[in-house]
């Protein structure tokens, strides 16, 4: 085990950065380093676990991409098929003039929205939250909370479709829900809800037993539960989710499977889904996905415009350093590369999710790292910089990870 990494994250415990981290390094076939650290619930005195089971938030977003190239590997999809295809409530979109104007002021949409443009966020659909304008109520109203949202898959589907697009289908970069429609028309098309859909595909064949939308009862055990940090900056245990986005307990009759950001996992059953990254599409001589099919996921989709015009929170995000390809950043300049997005040599890929998690797979020294927390932090919090002590840990945790033998 590789002691250097459990030192530095033990002292982002102990500066009160991070409330508890697992951490991972696998290459060549072994793990090399793995490491439980912190506490994993406040209120109960409870540690992490190497099989603590955290919200991975937007680390489901790659899941959710992987099953459907595997769908358009089987020729039931192509990236190129518009959307109306299984989805006939996105006939007739607008788009906003401005992002952040009025929502009646409106011009048609230039062209349908493909499945192409779902995997790589390019089809004008965005998150409220980043928002000041009129989208931002708008898409709170329309589709509640994020994870744990009230409205059926359905009628989900629909109120989405009534909301005006922030930008031209395949003009541009726009983070938001694209994955989560992407999700509910998988499900469509397999004809059983998204979870299940996720477990004959993914999680089954590759032995994710504790991945999911809902930790089982005889699993709660072992949930992390959610930190964050009080309003001065030190760790607490939350009652919820920042923004309310998920319940503290999902209700046995909700419906809705959030494919962007709603899944919980582990560190070895991340580790699983990740080693297909450096594996050729296979693992353990499970095949999931053609080297081709792997090589198209992996490959930045994206123009040199779309690349220097992509914001979040408006700051850029693949200006430098990285592209974006099927559900997934790919390091393309790795002296530019922010770790904090994913690191390693050319062609590495990773994806970070809002509550800390983190993971990179790098083909070229067959190695995958992996960092799983929860520092879940509000927006007023983050403008204060609080919580922010999360980037520097996975920033030291990359390079560390690379050095690690």
């Amino acid at each position: 085990m590789d002691t250097t990494i459990t030192s530095a994250m033990s002292d982002h415990i102990a500066r009160g950065s991070l409330t508890g981290v697992a951490t991972l390094v696998w290459r060549d076939g072994q793990t090399i380093h793995v490491a439980a650290q912190g506490q994993r619930d406040l209120a109960n005195g409870l540690p992490v676990t190497r099989d603590t089971i955290f919200r991975i938030a937007s680390l489901t977003k790659p899941i959710t991409s992987l099953a459907a190239l595997m769908l358009v590997e089987e020729g039931r999809m192509s990236l190129d098929d518009p959307i109306v295809r299984w989805a006939p409530e996105f006939e007739i979109m607008q788009v906003l003039c401005d992002p952040e104007g009025p929502l009646d002021v409106v011009v048609p949409a230039r062209a349908a929205i493909t499945l192409r443009h779902l995997l790589t966020h390019c089809a004008g659909f965005t998150y409220g939250d980043f928002h000041t304008g009129p989208i931002a109520g708008a898409y709170a109203e329309a589709l509640g909370a994020t994870i744990d949202s009230l409205f059926a898959p359905e009628d989900w589907i629909g109120r989405l479709a009534g909301l005006p697009l922030i930008d031209q289908p395949g003009a541009a970069f726009h983070y938001g829900h694209s994955t989560d429609l992407l999700g509910f028309l998988l499900a469509r098309i397999e004809g059983m809800p998204l979870g299940e859909v996720l477990y004959r595909r993914i999680f089954g064949p590759l032995g994710m037993s504790d991945t999911g939308f809902v930790v089982p009862p005889e699993k709660h055990h072992r949930r992390a539960a959610p930190l964050g940090f009080d309003a001065a900056g030190k760790p607490a245990q939350l009652s919820t989710v920042p923004a309310g986005h998920a319940l503290p307990l999902r209700p046995a009759a909700l419906t809705y499977e959030s494919g962007g950001q709603g899944l919980w996992s582990t560190l070895d059953d991340y580790l699983s889904f990740a080693r297909l990254f450096v594996e050729g599409g296979a693992v353990d001589g499970v095949r999931l996905l053609r080297r081709e099919t792997l090589t198209l996921f992996m490959a930045n989709q994206l123009s040199p415009a779309q690349r220097a015009g992509a914001r979040m929170f408006g700051m850029p995000l693949f200006a430098a350093g990285h592209g974006f390809g099927h559900g997934v950043a790919v390091v393309m300049e790795p002296e530019h590369a922010a770790p904090t997005l994913c690191g390693g040599g050319v062609g590495a890929v990773g994806w970070p999710g809002a509550y800390g998690g983190w993971w990179q797979a790098d083909p070229n020294d067959a190695s995958v790292a992996l960092l799983l927390t929860h520092n879940m932090v509000e927006p007023d919090q983050m403008a204060l910089g609080i919580g922010l002590g999360i980037y520097a840990a996975i920033g030291q945790f990359q390079a560390l990870a690379g050095a690690a033998r």
